[in-house]
C-alpha cells in the first residue's frame, strides 16, 4: 500500500512494506522522481523440505515538484516506510496547463 499526502511544503509518502527489513529497502530520487525498489528473501529450513520465497517490487513515483534533495528524511519502523520530501520554495511546479482551443 502506497499513501503520498502534500502540503503548501512538503510531500509525504508513506510505503506499507511488510516482512520486509530497512535493508531490503532502496530509495532513489532522480530529477522529480521517487524510485523505491525493494527484494524480499525468506528461507525455510525444516527437517525434511526448505523452502525459498522471493519478491521483488519497484515503484516509480513521479513528483511534478522539485525537492530540496539535501532535506529528504527517510525512516524505516514496523515495515512501514516514510519519507518526506521538501518542496523547494525557489522553484516552480513542473505541471503546465495546456489551454483548449475552441
Amino acid at each position: 500500500k502506497l499513501e503520498i499526502s502534500e502540503s503548501d511544503n512538503e510531500l509525504r509518502v508513506t510505503a506499507e512494506v511488510p516482512g520486509m527489513e530497512e535493508k531490503d529497502i532502496e530509495v532513489l530520487l532522480d530529477d522529480d522522481v521517487l524510485t523505491l525498489r525493494g527484494e524480499k528473501r525468506s528461507e525455510t529450513d525444516e527437517k525434511d523440505y526448505s523452502e525459498r520465497f522471493y519478491g521483488r517490487f519497484e515503484r516509480r513515483i513521479p513528483l511534478g515538484y522539485e525537492v530540496e534533495n539535501d532535506n529528504v528524511n527517510a525512516s524505516f519502523t514496523n515495515g512501514v516506510l516514510t519519507l518526506t520530501l521538501p518542496k523547494n520554495p525557489n522553484a516552480q511546479s513542473k505541471v503546465k496547463r495546456i489551454p483548449i482551443n475552441h
